[in-house]
């Protein structure tokens, strides 16, 4: 019986990661990088398919869980206690961070005990290439050697080790205070067998690195323990030598047990990576900023129109998707795939989230970037002439495309924020056309978006379908937070998309019968929507009852502080690929900013960054009019409406507004629209 998701725990070193349950079973690990092929797949199987179990000697059947488990404060380094009549023992598990190319991945497992007399097991039995792969193990000098193909392990350990049928085995007897150390490394099979390194040594510096990190954080709000387990798991998920930040360190983890919902996430997805960055600048962290704008602009390359929704973590473009039969999946859940070929999906969305990522960069000061300001300017050319058009969406629907509701919004995102770019001064460029293109997409989603009848936008254009991503209207300045249509949708979704246990589904499945997703199959609730719903009840002032969501969705975190991406309400568990960074830990952090700011009514100050010397927009002169026949150039509302009363307006309401004072604080900026604070809670999801 495999472990429950949620009894995972995660160590990485910034290049790769594993995860470990609370028995003290590796069951998951891909070597060199994120998107490697596992040499530990348990997880996706069963101990056959490659897995390390370490913890007390067993005499029965099993494998006792620790009794308590921790990380060693702010960091990354696991702790997995086991109390027993004879004894108490310990594990420190960690894997050595280093944010340099030349880096050696090594997992370091230190066994301690801390009282009376403790025997401590080891089984071995790495399976490379998915559990596909058996290697030849050798002993060399005192040190074993795992080999099979271009892949090599090599175990250091003091305690006596040997070989039992195909598993490398080591037992230990310990009494208070004796300490054991197993390092395991990776290195190519064609190179010299790697150094030996002190593992205390190693512990050391691995904690001080996560110390120093930490204390960049700026947030000291209600929620720091949950929002610095977020910011850690978000940085354990970057690719130190690229910038690229992975969705989820897995694959194939089922968003429903025995259901065929199973994604490959060890690929950097834009709406992911800038909903990441976005909560990492708010709480103070602008290197990783840097280096994922560096990270955007070479994987983009030159061509705006060829933009893809997202990339193989070096910037690789092809990430062909196929399955892997001999794996039976997670409790069964089949197929376990790897790839992706949403890769190649049409996503307008992604525009408007790389638009505002680069706005939150510029507001946090990290100044003007030539390139990344060509990009977008490049990027919101081509968006002017597609806007219109179908696409797949934010959930990447495997059915026929749709116009998007979320997908028009974020186009106005992304027009919108690089009209702030030019009445910035940093630039120059066709500001009145763009003003007109951004009020022609918002009159398009204002008169074909949105239900009248029940007061509240839609899934898509035509549609009665609701969709938790509309819950971003809300915090997109698309419409100021006391509009009735914003207030609507918010309860719409409350009312239509809630489960028995009030969480939120993202939208509604069709059982056995293939839905708008063009998948058949249910799947658990969205965890990331119960936070847009969090802040979007914070900003429209319903800050207890935003308060109370939250503070439900932090209990649904395992022992550890990590999520998934849905909960399983049948079975009471987490589901979905995990941890999960810009979908579930950057929404945390997000709302978390979001209630401090209902809460003290204190708006985020609005930078304005501006250069004496404006550069002219590159080919500004070449793009598209939007006042051309595609759109009227005016709306005119119906006989009997006034701008205030037009459901179709994109004029905010007049009159009291009952709104929090840092929303109209914010609504008085001019740039921001209606906005209801200078941020935007940036979407992500598959």
């Amino acid at each position: 019986m495999p472990h429950p998701i949620e009894d995972y725990g995660l160590i990485g070193d910034l290049h790769t990661a594993a995860l470990i349950s609370k028995t003290g079973a590796l069951d998951w690990a891909c070597f060199p990088r994120f998107d490697s092929p596992s040499a530990f797949t348990a997880l996706l199987g069963d101990e056959t398919h490659g897995s390390w179990q370490l913890g007390p000697a067993c005499t029965g059947n099993g494998h006792p869980p620790a009794t308590k488990r921790r990380y060693a404060g702010d960091s990354l380094v696991l702790e997995s206690t086991w109390t027993m009549a004879h004894g108490t023992l310990r594990i420190t598990d960690f894997m050595p961070s280093a944010e340099s190319n030349a880096h050696t991945p090594r997992i370091v497992r230190i066994v301690e005990a801390v009282s009376g007399r403790v025997t401590v097991r080891s089984c071995l039995r790495p399976r490379f290439d998915y559990g596909l792969v058996r290697p030849r193990v050798t002993n060399q000098h005192g040190r074993w050697a795992v080999v099979a193909g271009p892949d090599a392990l090599w175990l250091d350990t003091t305690a006596a080790t040997h070989m039992d049928d195909d598993v490398l085995c080591s037992e230990a007897t310990l009494s208070e205070g004796d300490r054991l150390a197993f390092t395991l490394t990776y290195r190519d099979s064609h190179q010299a067998p790697p150094p030996v390194i002190d593992p205390d040594a190693a512990l050391a510096r691995t904690l001080a690195y996560w110390e120093q990190w930490v204390s960049q954080c700026t947030y000291h709000g209600e929620y720091r323990e949950a929002v610095v387990r977020s910011l850690i798991t978000l940085k354990a998920l970057t690719y130190a030598p690229t910038g690229a930040m992975v969705a989820a360190p897995t694959t194939s983890l089922p968003e429903a047990i025995g259901g065929s919902r199973n994604w490959d996430y060890r690929y950097s997805w834009l709406r992911d990576s800038a909903g990441a960055l976005a909560s990492l600048l708010r709480a103070g962290y602008r290197q990783e900023a840097r280096d994922w704008a560096a990270w955007l602009q070479r994987a983009v390359a030159g061509d705006p129109s060829a933009l893809q929704i997202m990339y193989g973590i070096a910037g690789e473009r092809r990430l062909p998707e196929s399955e892997l039969p001999h794996l039976p999946g997670y409790m069964n859940s089949a197929p376990v795939r790897i790839g992706n070929r949403a890769a190649h999906q049409r996503q307008l969305d992604v525009y408007g989230e790389v638009a505002d990522m680069f706005d939150l960069a510029r507001q946090a000061g990290l100044g003007a970037d030539e390139t990344a300001t060509d990009l977008q300017i490049a990027l919101i050319g081509w968006l002017a002439s597609h806007w219109d058009e179908p696409d797949e969406g934010i959930w990447e629907v495997r059915g026929p495309r749709r116009h998007f509701v979320h997908s028009k919004v974020m186009a106005w995102v992304a027009v919108d924020r690089t009209i702030k770019l030019l009445e910035s001064g940093e630039v120059i460029g066709p500001v009145d056309r763009w003003r007109a293109l951004r009020d022609t997409i918002h009159r398009d989603v204002c008169e074909k978006g949105y239900d009248p009848k029940r007061n509240t936008f839609t899934q898509s254009y035509g549609s009665r379908e609701l969709d938790a991503s509309l819950l971003l209207i809300v915090s997109s300045g698309f419409l100021p937070p006391d509009d009735k249509r914003v207030i609507g949708t918010i309860e719409a979704i409350q009312r239509e998309l809630s489960t028995p246990d009030g969480l939120i589904l993202r939208y509604r499945t069709a059982g056995a019968e293939a839905g708008v997703d063009g998948l058949t199959g249910d799947e658990g609730a969205f965890l990331g929507c119960l936070f847009w719903l969090a802040g979007a009840l914070a900003v429209i002032g319903r800050v207890d009852e935003a308060r109370r969501l939250f503070e439900k969705l932090l209990a649904l975190c395992n022992d550890v502080g990590l999520l998934a991406e849905e909960w399983d309400g049948t079975h009471k568990s987490q589901v979905g690929n995990f941890p999960l960074g810009g979908l579930s830990h950057a929404l945390l952090i997000d709302a978390a900013f979001r209630l401090e700011q209902a809460s003290t009514h204190t708006p985020e100050p609005a930078v304005a960054f501006r250069t004496p010397n404006p550069r002219p927009v590159p080919d500004a002169r070449e793009a598209p009019d939007p006042a051309q026949p595609r759109e009227p150039a005016g709306h005119t509302p119906p006989p009997g409406l006034t701008p205030e009363s037009d459901p179709t307006s994109c004029t905010p309401r007049q009159g009291t507004s009952h709104a929090p004072p840092a929303v109209q604080q914010a609504r008085e900026q001019p740039s921001l629209r209606c906005a209801a604070a200078p941020e935007q809670t940036v979407a992500t999801g598959r």
